[in-house]
């Protein structure tokens, strides 16, 4: 008994009207938001994200061969003495060499110029501020920012940014999440104005310990949770040992 011939129809095609419908609604977009507002992926170059060394290769690979990426935000945290304001002037030192305009945003008034001078940055037109306020320091990245002149800003550190309401408040008075929300507002401003600019933008935060935690990891870092949503890369950096010379000094 011979078998029988089974067919199969190819669903139809999209039809003309659906793709003139989403012709005129892509002309509408540009129209009133400008050119290049609405793209198909392959005209764009969204996906090709550049990107500045870390000066470590075993990191850059780690990051995917490019290094902390450009239009991105980042987050260095870890505990103490780490060496996270190191790594970041690691990455200061390498924009700088391939011509790159680097600002330094200093909330916890201690960069020591001497050690970003032994690990490469020029310290002479490297731009630095010292804000008193969260809010202060967080307007000035936005105006560096939005300007698409730097190339690489790192804020010290996230801990640091104290909002001007605890400032001028007094001494052991309770602010209950004034930074987690600085933060969060700051962050939904920045982010497409980062990515426009091709700016890198580094946050480095420190640890803290959650009180009754039982079960699991208990450090977490302070400026609530925008920062862990909004960043590309988050580095957790900690030192495994001290590295030594042959006569066991340090």
């Amino acid at each position: 008994m011979a078998k029988k011939k089974t067919t199969t129809t190819a669903p139809a095609g999209r039809s003309s009207t659906l793709d003139s419908a989403l012709d005129r609604a892509i002309a509408q977009i540009e129209k009133q938001y400008g050119a290049g507002s609405i793209m198909k992926m392959d005209e764009s170059n969204i996906a090709r994200v550049a990107g500045i060394s870390t000066g470590a290769l075993s990191l850059d690979i780690a990051l995917g061969g490019r290094g902390v990426p450009r239009g991105r935000v980042c987050e260095f945290f870890g505990p103490e003495s780490s060496g996270k304001t190191t790594l970041a002037l690691h990455v200061l030192a390498n924009a700088q060499r391939n011509g790159g305009v680097v600002a330094f945003i200093d909330a916890e008034h201690a960069l020591d110029t001497t050690w970003a001078r032994k690990l490469g940055v020029d310290i002479s037109s490297l731009l630095v501020s010292q804000p008193d306020t969260g809010e202060q320091a967080l307007d000035i990245a936005e105006m560096l920012i939005k300007s698409n002149a730097v190339d690489v800003i790192v804020v010290d550190s996230v801990a640091a940014l104290v909002p001007q309401a605890e400032m001028q408040g007094e001494m052991g008075q309770s602010h209950v999440g004034l930074q987690a929300r600085l933060m969060s507002q700051a962050l939904r401003k920045l982010t497409g104005a980062i990515n426009k600019s091709r700016c890198c933008l580094i946050f480095i935060n420190q640890i803290r310990m959650k009180i009754g935690v039982m079960f699991g990891n208990p450090e977490t870092t302070p400026g609530g949770n925008a920062l862990k949503f909004y960043s590309s890369v988050r580095l957790d950096i900690r030192r495994i040992q001290t590295l030594k010379d042959t006569q066991g000094q340090a």
